[in-house]
């Protein structure tokens, strides 16, 4: 710094005993002004030049923009393999929370593993909403700063769990794609729909990564418990289809349940930030969201919808002949002006369709 910094003559401290002490308190504040500056830099980098990824865990030095522009001479845009159906707003509002009570011991089975996942999921991420506990009690403020959800926690635990929630209809339909060419039989269907699930799924994701990059330590999260996911559910699959199918549709049940939660906190005005945020395009595109209705909350209620869809067919599917009833969400029915499955939620149905509702 002495050498080299031209705003420090040599001459001045050429024969000045205290020269070292002055060019260290010197070098010392330029230091101080440059982290200053740095610092400045970093909120202003992550509250204007990324405004839509306010909630990252990646270094700011290090964020990038998902998904740019491919570098194409003749294709202008790849539009989705499966189009999304339209929802209404008031099907929106409509979802509820539900759940399907256990009626045998794969039931159990299936529904002992989702608690048992979700407790190490909440202990994992510190969710505790709408727990009372001792430090609740004793100091509300401690207890909203260790365990109160805010919008950050939020993004983060939804990008983990899309990361992996598109994994079980991979699973079973690539399975059930083998099944069909190892045994020369047909697939009545079923294909299709867990693909399309994976599907949406994965655009759920796609959606949360324009909001939020993940960092490298939630990037080896996602690696891990994506390997593990997709081995149990891959030997899960081959011993008891009907049992993943139930094991999903309880996992769903969750979903509905979380992301019912995050909106009621924005109603509540407990999410200020999301309250003024508007979906980003790969959201409006994908969901075909009209003018006015482009909001955060809008956003969660179209995922809400989907969750609330894929435990309904999950559910319908765990209720049906693994290896030969049709695929009721792709076929046509004797009087379609009757209530039946349908791609959309039009006649959604919490706990699925019985068989003999349907078959």
């Amino acid at each position: 710094m002495y050498k080299s910094s031209p705003s420090v003559p040599r001459g001045i401290f050429a024969s000045n005993k205290a020269a070292p002490q002055i060019l260290r308190a010197f070098h010392g504040s330029v230091q101080e002004a440059s982290y200053g500056l740095r610092s400045a830099f970093v909120v202003v980098h992550r509250q204007w030049a990324t405004p839509s990824r306010a909630f990252s865990t990646a270094p700011s030095n290090r964020m990038k923009e998902f998904f740019p522009e491919p570098e194409t001479k003749n294709i202008r845009v790849t539009e989705a393999a499966w189009p999304h159906p339209i929802y209404t707003q008031k099907q929106l509002e409509n979802v509820i929370v539900a759940h399907r009570e256990v009626r045998n011991r794969s039931d159990r089975f299936a529904l002992a593993m989702v608690r048992l996942l979700r407790w190490g999921l909440d202990r994992a991420s510190g969710y505790r909403h709408g727990k009372a506990n001792e430090l609740l009690k004793t100091d509300p403020a401690e207890w909203a700063r260790r365990y109160g959800m805010t919008e950050k926690k939020y993004m983060i635990r939804n990008v983990f769990l899309e990361s992996v929630a598109g994994v079980p209809g991979m699973v079973a339909g690539m399975l059930r794609h083998l099944h069909s060419m190892r045994r020369m039989k047909r697939d009545h269907g079923w294909i299709e729909t867990l693909l399309e699930e994976s599907y949406n799924e994965r655009m759920h994701l796609l959606t949360f990564l324009k909001m939020a990059e993940p960092g490298p330590f939630m990037r080896l999260m996602v690696l891990g418990a994506q390997g593990v996911f997709f081995n149990a559910m891959f030997f899960a699959y081959l011993v008891s289809p009907r049992t993943a199918h139930r094991f999903v549709g309880y996992l769903e049940e969750e979903a509905v349940l979380t992301y019912t939660r995050e909106i009621e906190d924005i109603d509540a005005g407990k999410l200020p930030m999301w309250a003024n945020m508007t979906a980003p395009d790969i959201a409006v595109k994908y969901w075909n969201m009209p003018e006015g209705h482009r909001t955060m909350r809008d956003l969660l209620l179209y995922i809400r919808a989907d969750e609330a869809k894929h435990r309904e067919v999950n559910h319908t599917f765990g209720n049906l002949d693994q290896k030969n009833d049709p695929n009721p969400y792709v076929s046509k029915y004797i009087n379609p002006e009757l209530p039946h499955p349908t791609k959309g939620i039009e006649y959604l149905k919490p706990t699925g369709w019985e068989r003999e509702e349907v078959i």
